[in-house]
């Protein structure tokens, strides 16, 4: 009997204490401790099977689908939805021997027909055009949507957020006057920092609708029309003959595919002046093998709330730059910064709920607090990464393309970050 089988498995699970999980069945009977911190109350009997086998994923959309209801604080769930996963979520690709060909040619034919260009602007407006008054519920005043940089502990998100963005800008060493280009710049916080702070004619790309409109407003209430641009465009379709100084491209990457990540790193390149600098910022993958997370989390952030997105590891990420004529100078693994990044945005969201349901609706509330608090639980467990990588255009010379006597632009030492 599957209720047998499900009362086995709450006692059984690892890491956790006793008290951890009870389940609250249909007709009334309980599964589980009387004062479990975290109670499942089961409006069918379906969800039973996903929590025998531990597909965590499967009892998400149960939740968004009004097929459960949760009871108990979200650190306390996602700990409790973590200790049911039976397997480690970054080998659901580990590939049968010899089959593998066929996993990565299968994978490969996937990832090319869902990151067309049409494609691809219509998952990037699915998650970001929710609502920008939603996000601006657990976003920082900027609308940071990326890793912060908790550079002092005592930071608040605000701070932590205004940290990263000067991280990247001295990380790509920007000056005065240089052509900068930002893509994925989303609520324009990267864009106009790199402006005023560090006076660089400033290119914005995205193809979210509601982030092209904010950004542009904000240009123009700062009164930087002359010196600050925002386009509603794919990095595909940049003219070739546009060339910029420095590019960085933070939170995108993780939407352009396994299949596209050569013309990405080739695109990039051939808008690079010689000498110049590229910083990728993006979400990895916690595993060599895997495209998304096991238990059925993947699915689930696939249907919800992020679609297309594709898991690629350091170590991949690093090769096709390579191949495609870009060379690493230094990457910073960020994974502690956006698990605490990501519970300033649940713990901001939990405290907003109402406001958030009227703003959206309860089923998008409801797969946003497990998709963040999620997300949070799975950076902790280094189930996904965070990565930050510098890479320049090589000129064949080690003054980085600039005349002697000149200032290089290329970083011989890590000073320029933390000075």
């Amino acid at each position: 009997m599957i209720e047998t089988l499900v009362a086995q498995r709450l006692g059984s699970l690892s890491g956790v204490s006793q008290d951890a999980l009870a389940l609250l069945l249909p007709g009334g009977r309980r599964i589980g401790p009387d004062d479990a911190r975290v109670t499942l109350r089961l409006a069918s009997l379906l969800p039973l099977a996903h929590v025998a086998a531990g597909q965590v994923g499967r009892l998400a959309e149960d939740y968004v689908e009004e097929r459960i209801d949760i009871d108990g604080a979200m650190r306390d769930v996602v700990d409790a939805a973590a200790a049911l996963v039976r397997e480690d979520p970054t080998r659901v690709d580990e590939p049968p021997g010899p089959l593998a060909w066929w996993r990565d040619l299968a994978r490969r034919s996937k990832s090319l027909a869902r990151h067309r260009a049409d494609a691809d602007a219509r998952q990037v407006q699915f998650h970001y055009d929710v609502s920008d008054d939603f996000y601006t519920l657990w976003l920082d005043p900027r609308r940071v949507y990326s890793c912060a940089y908790f550079r002092e502990d005592r930071y608040t998100l605000a701070q932590a957020q205004e940290a990263k963005l000067e991280h990247i800008c001295r990380k790509l060493m920007l000056r005065p006057g240089e052509r900068f280009l930002d893509i994925g710049a989303g609520w324009g916080g990267l864009l106009l920092w790199a402006a005023e702070h560090y006076g660089v004619n400033a290119t914005g790309i995205t193809l979210s609708k509601n982030q092209h409109a904010h950004v542009n407003q904000l240009i123009e209430e700062r009164g930087l029309a002359g010196r600050v641009q925002m386009r509603l465009l794919d990095y595909r379709d940049l003219p070739e003959d546009e060339r910029f100084d420095k590019i960085a491209s933070v939170g995108m990457f993780e939407h352009v595919g396994r299949a596209m990540l050569p013309r990405y790193f080739a695109k990039i390149r051939s808008l690079l002046e010689p000498g110049g600098l590229l910083l990728n910022h993006g979400i990895t993958a916690g595993g060599t093998r895997n495209t998304q997370l096991g238990a059925g989390i993947g699915d689930f952030i696939e249907r919800y709330v992020f679609p297309g997105g594709e898991l690629l590891h350091i170590s991949h990420v690093l090769k096709v730059m390579a191949d495609q004529g870009l060379e690493g100078l230094d990457t910073e693994n960020l994974r502690p910064h956006y698990a605490r990044t990501l519970w300033c945005w649940s713990d901001a969201l939990e405290a907003k709920l109402d406001e958030a349901r009227r703003l959206t609706g309860d089923k998008v509330v409801r797969a946003y607090r497990l998709y963040l608090a999620g997300s949070a639980m799975a950076f902790e467990r280094a189930w996904l990464s965070l990565h930050q990588t510098l890479a320049a255009r090589p000129t064949g010379d080690a003054a980085g393309g600039r005349p002697r006597g000149a200032q290089s632009l290329y970083p011989f030492n890590r000073e320029y970050i933390y000075r």
